[in-house]
Formats: C-alpha cells, sequence, structure tokens
C-alpha cells in the first residue's frame, strides 16, 4: 500500500506528535520507533524540507512538529517522502490505450484515489485520538 519509507515517517510524526514538549534527537526517534538511524536521519530531512518538521542543533536541539498535529495530514507525510502515485497513462505503454485506462489500470487508480482521500482526511492527532486496544509505538503499554 505505502513504501518503507512512508511507514518510517509516519512512525517518527507519530512519535513527535506524542511528544510535542521537547525537541527529539534521531537517536532516540530511531529507537522507539524501530527504524534504522541512518535512514530516518534521511527521511527526517525529507520532512524538514516538507516543512512538517523543524530542526535544532546543539545542545537541547532535535526534531520538532513544524504545525500541530491537527493540521498535519497522513497524504502530507507521504507525499513529502515517496509520493503516492496516481495511473493516468497505460502503465505497459499501450498506444492504443493512450490516457483511457483498460479495467485494471482503471481499477487501481480508483482504489489509489481511495486512499488519497482517506490520508488527505486524517490528521496526526486523529490517528493519536482514535482508541484502539494499542498504543502507537508502546510494546509494553
Amino acid at each position: 500500500m505505502i513504501s518503507q519509507t512512508s511507514e518510517y515517517a509516519l512512525r517518527a510524526m507519530i512519535f513527535l506528535a506524542m511528544n510535542p514538549s521537547a525537541p527529539q534527537v534521531t537517536e532516540k526517534i530511531a529507537l522507539v520507533t524501530k527504524v534504522p538511524p541512518c535512514y530516518l536521519s534521511k527521511v527526517l530531512q525529507s520532512l524538514c524540507r516538507a516543512r512538517l518538521l523543524k530542526s535544532r542543533r546543539g545542545i537541547g536541539g532535535g526534531f520538532s512538529l513544524a504545525r500541530p498535529a491537527e493540521s498535519t495530514t497522513i497524504l502530507e507525510i507521504v507525499n513529502a517522502v515517496d509520493p503516492l502515485q496516481r495511473i493516468s497513462t497505460c502503465p505497459l505503454g499501450l498506444q492504443t490505450h493512450g490516457v483511457t485506462l483498460c479495467a485494471l489500470h482503471s481499477r487501481l487508480d480508483g482504489a489509489m484515489l481511495l486512499m488519497e482521500q482517506a490520508f488527505s482526511r486524517t490528521t496526526l492527532a486523529e490517528l493519536l485520538a482514535n482508541p484502539t486496544g494499542s498504543i502507537p509505538l508502546c510494546e509494553n503499554c
């Protein structure tokens, strides 16, 4: 459904939304989210470039959300690191199809549209507020 990079970005953003009071360092985010630190560093930089995170160097520095969790959508996070790919022309390059998708690719694109719409309506805050039997990123809670 989504790439591993997107999954890592979502884990990091959830962790930061759960801990909004102070910037968090890459090593701590990596430990809690179970993401390789070197790869996480690249993901966090992409999120900073997309202005979803802000970073501060030095003592007391680290990463924090650039805006409230209530105004950050899952779609923004995913698109910042590995944008969802809609199907607009035949993936097989069949010239007879052009921009008229066959039934298979039309259905796949429709599924991507539904996912895009759901992600655009879901914020970080909603994920944290949604009561389930599991607390995000918490193994023993």
